[in-house]
């Protein structure tokens, strides 16, 4: 099943936020990119959904992974999400 939203939560120097935006475009996984150093409410937020301060926080149709690197998307989002698309 595809994903009907994708939030990234992201610091723009975070080095796990890049991470999880290459691998999120490497399987063509549709996203929004919310910058919490930008918008403070967007932060109230991040730390409201994931419980920490920490980036990078995805929030998939209000399932939520927090402070991930690419090794643990790749291992979440089968397990809460859905097998990947071959495609991607």
């Amino acid at each position: 099943m595809k994903p009907q939203r994708v939030r990234l939560f992201i610091k723009p120097y975070c080095g796990w936020c890049r991470q999880a935006r290459a691998w999120l475009d490497t399987h063509r996984i549709g996203y929004e990119t919310v910058d919490v150093m930008a918008d403070p409410g967007a932060f109230d937020e991040m730390v409201r959904l994931s419980g920490q301060s920490l980036a990078p926080v995805i929030d998939v149709d209000g399932r939520i992974l927090a402070d991930f690197g690419a090794t643990e998307i790749a291992a979440w989002w089968p397990q809460q999400i859905g097998p990947l698309d071959p495609a991607g």
